[in-house]
């Protein structure tokens, strides 16, 4: 089980975002989420080679982070990583006050927050791809989610912000906890 204190950062990451960290000309913030988080913080075992974030503070500092770390950077193909903005994600509606970061006081410039589990797994509930939905019952035992809090902040933090029926989302909710909550 995942301890609430910082991540181990394992190779290859270390070494890119250091490389990140080095580089960036200003302090920079992210709000990160999806496999990165799933990987780093749970333990998720399949890989990947992006770091998804939907928000950055300063916003300005966008273009200079994706130049450094985006798809065609150097950076990234060097360690065939990369940082991606997500431009449109449905996440809580207050989701930031409930962040954590990843690594404090880890690098100098960069700091990574990421979403709190029961956020993160809502954050996937549009998209409903099977590798959101083999994601989110790893979360289930992983994190571990509460379905009573999942139903109570889809309910009053996200269900009025998605695009499409809310209906099909009501019930894609209640077949992930069904499917990972059985009773």
């Amino acid at each position: 089980m995942p301890s609430a204190s910082s991540p181990e950062l394992r190779p290859p990451w270390r070494e890119f975002l250091e490389d990140v960290d080095r580089l960036l000309p200003g302090p920079v913030q992210l709000h990160c989420l999806g496999g990165f988080v799933l990987a780093v913080r749970h333990r998720l075992p399949r890989p990947t080679g992006d770091l998804d974030y939907i928000e950055i503070v300063p916003h300005d500092s966008m273009e200079v982070l994706q130049g450094i770390a985006g798809r065609e950077s150097p950076l990234a193909k060097k360690h065939r990583l990369r940082f991606q903005h997500v431009g449109v994600a449905s996440v809580p509606e207050s989701y930031v006050e409930r962040l954590t970061e990843l690594f404090p006081a880890r690098f100098k410039k960069l700091r990574l927050f990421e979403l709190e589990a029961h956020d993160l797994a809502l954050s996937k509930l549009a998209r409903n791809h099977p590798v959101d939905r083999e994601d989110v019952a790893y979360l289930a035992q992983a994190a571990p989610l509460s379905p009573d809090v999942l139903r109570a902040r889809y309910r009053r933090e996200l269900r009025d912000l998605m695009t499409g029926n809310p209906e099909t989302h009501d019930r894609t909710l209640e077949m992930w906890i069904e499917s990972c909550f059985r009773t």
